[in-house]
């Protein structure tokens, strides 16, 4: 099982030295989603989720999810 940082607006995973990638298996794995999350929070992303990646069977599923420094595409519902 991996704990990935996943940008919501491209669905890619975070990567080593802050590379992005659409390929799950090469996402940076963290120990625990809340060091997951605490990462992400300093990334120029706008919403983010962190997913725990189960890579043999390639389910996901969604843990947590926040927002980082950068702007947001992604409307916000009122």
């Amino acid at each position: 099982m991996n704990i990935l940082i996943e940008n919501a607006e491209t669905l890619e995973f975070l990567a080593s030295e802050g590379h992005w990638t659409k390929t799950p298996g090469e996402g940076a794995n963290f120990p625990t989603t809340r060091a997951a999350c605490a990462a992400a929070k300093k990334e120029q992303i706008g919403k983010f989720n962190i997913v725990r990646y189960f890579p043999a069977t390639e389910q996901f599923i969604n843990m947590d999810h926040g927002t980082g420094k950068g702007a947001s595409s992604i409307p916000v519902a009122l």
